[in-house]
This record gives C-alpha cells, structure tokens and sequence, in this order.
C-alpha cells in the first residue's frame, strides 16, 4: 500500500485520486480527543489526585478532594486519563483494580449510587439488596479486589433539582463509606458541588477546600501566552494546513469563540478538519473556522457576534440565548473568594 507522507498531506500537492480519498479518510478520522494537552491546570489536577492517592497507600490517610469545573473544561478527561495510567488486572490471587471510577446517575439517591459502584466492580448482583447490603458489598469487593482509590464524576447531580434531603443522605453515606474503606475519594463536579459539602460539616471538614480546574482565560500576559501555547500544540497535531492559530488576534477570538473552554476549541477544530478533508481543502483559513464555529457552538449566529466573522467588539458570548449563558460561577459558594475568569475584560 502506497503512504502518503506528511509533506504531501500537508500541501495537497500532487495527489491521485487514491491519494485524495486516503487524504479526505485521514482528515474525516481525525478527533483531538485522542489527544492530551497537558496544560499547567490539567497538571496541576493530576499531581493533586496522585498525592492524595500515593498517601492513601503508603501512609493509610484517607484523604479527600473535591475537583470543580466548568463543563467543558475537562475534568472528565483529568478522571478518565488518571484512572487509564491504573487499569485492572488479573493476578493469581484475583481481580486486583487499583483505581474505580463511577459517573452519578442523572437523578441519584444513594442506592444508586452504591448500585453503580458495584457495577464499575463488575458485581453481577449489583441490583440486589437494599443500601446497607450494597455498602456491605462494596466493602467487602474494594478490600479483596484491593482499591486504593475512587474516584465519583457528576457530583453535581446531588444538589439538581432543590434534592436537599438526598443531599444530606448522600453526605452522610459518602462519609460512612470512606470511614469503612480508609481509601482517598475523589469527588469531581460543577461548582456547585460545593453545595453538597457544605451541607454537612464532617464531609466539608474531610475534603477541604476544592481544587479549581478553572477554564483559560485572556484577561493578562501570562495567561494569553498560555493560552496561545495551547492553541499552537493543538495546530500542531492537526493533519491539514491551516492558518496560525496562536497568532494573537486568532488566539482571541477562539477565547471568546470558546470562553476559554477546552471541549469547545476541540469541537471548533474537529469540525474544520472533518469539513476541509471531506470538500478536498488543503488549507483552513478564517472563513470555515467562522463556519464550524456555527455549526459545533451555536447554529445561526449572526456575523457580527461570531468571533471568526463580522465581531468587531470583542465580547464574551454569555447573554440570554447565546451559548454560554448558563455559566456556574464558583464566587457564589465562597463570598470573598476571587476568581480569575470573573474580572471585566478590559
């Protein structure tokens, strides 16, 4: 089978018609999702889960934390690329899995949420019994199945819906779980995750303050370098030519295209490439990243309020109906305490 190098990928130069389909296959299978950029927030996340996990086996101090984020800024990836570096194996003395990752249900109540831990434990029962029988379980398979660490994504879904008293139940079972097993938990969510632990003071005592996974943000030096750092690592991967990404004007108008969201300059960036290969393009320039943005971020944006297009004020994208409007901001669960992404622009 003939390979088409990296060169004439690139140009577009010179390719039969073989070559042209491979081309439109390699662009058409392309996602950045398989990719990890490891930005010093993602870093950050992943030290502080491995300290607390490296204590948990080496000193017996089950400790917690509590990882916030907005959607999109990729607290699911920290979890998932975590877990992955610990998979479960096969030993002669059983199952040894060292890390257990569960999502919550979407309208949990702590039968569920045990029933979905002993899911991820591969517990073929795990439907049976009430709350007190599956904590049992859960006990009795981490212990023999030897975990050291679990790890609980959409914590969020506690406090949805106004469910304060299964709020105050899930609190109070998450605690008596981590007294059994004297393993660290991590608990991930949106900020308002927050709400579940301030419910009850023991549990809020045991995780401390959370760590926030907080979105890039344009509001300084640093932090547009950063940024525009992440966007040349990004353009590096991509398999068709395209133009500069982290120049300073581009890199702008992906942050208020984005809010700084790594999910949403994925998406931009999936998209473009998977529409150039696809029409035979060469090249990605300003015009189809104004397209993709209104086909991955908001269908039917106006010119003058879609950042690759006609915004001549730059804007971020947060009014009624507009794609980020709902934006869970995290000052409200801690009075004094000042973030980043919430000063004015200037």
């Amino acid at each position: 089978m003939q390979t088409i190098n990296n060169l004439q990928l690139l140009s577009g130069l010179g390719l039969s018609k073989k070559d042209q389909a491979n081309y439109s296959t390699v662009a058409s299978t392309f996602s950045l999702r398989h990719e990890i950029i490891e930005t010093p927030q993602f870093t950050e996340a992943i030290r502080e889960i491995a300290r607390r996990h490296r204590r948990g086996v080496e000193a017996n101090v089950a400790e917690g934390m509590l990882l916030v984020a907005q959607t999109g800024s990729g607290k699911t990836t920290v979890l998932e690329y975590y877990a992955s570096k610990f998979p479960a194996v096969r030993t002669a003395a059983g199952m040894k899995i060292p890390v257990v990752r569960v999502t919550t249900p979407a309208a949990p109540s702590v039968k569920m949420l045990a029933e979905t831990i002993l899911l991820a434990m591969g517990d073929p029962a795990a439907a049976s019994g009430n709350t007190t029988v599956k904590t049992n379980r859960i006990v009795h398979l981490f212990k023999s199945c030897g975990v050291e660490l679990l790890m609980i994504d959409e914590f969020q879904h506690f406090v949805d819906g106004r469910r304060t008293a299964e709020c105050r139940k899930v609190t109070d079972w998450v605690k008596t779980l981590i007294d059994s097993l004297r393993i660290p938990v991590i608990l991930s969510g949106l900020p308002r995750s927050i709400l579940v632990l301030n419910s009850n003071p023991q549990m809020r005592r045991r995780f401390g303050a959370p760590l926030y996974l907080s979105p890039f943000s344009f509001y300084d030096s640093k932090n547009k370098l950063e940024f525009r750092g992440v966007l040349n690592a990004l353009q590096s991967s991509l398999p068709i030519e395209c133009i500069d990404l982290s120049e300073p004007n581009m890199a702008r108008r992906f942050y208020f295209a984005t809010h700084g969201l790594m999910d949403y300059i994925i998406k931009i960036l999936d998209d473009v490439v998977s529409r150039c290969g696809a029409e035979g393009k060469v090249r990605i320039e300003l015009a189809d990243l104004a397209n993709s943005f209104r086909r991955a971020i908001w269908t039917g944006a106006p010119d003058e309020l879609n950042p690759f297009s006609g915004m001549r004020t730059f804007r971020l994208l947060n009014k009624p109906f507009e794609p980020f409007d709902v934006w869970d901001d995290i000052n409200q669960y801690f009075g004094e305490v000042k973030q980043k992404h919430t000063r004015k622009f200037s």
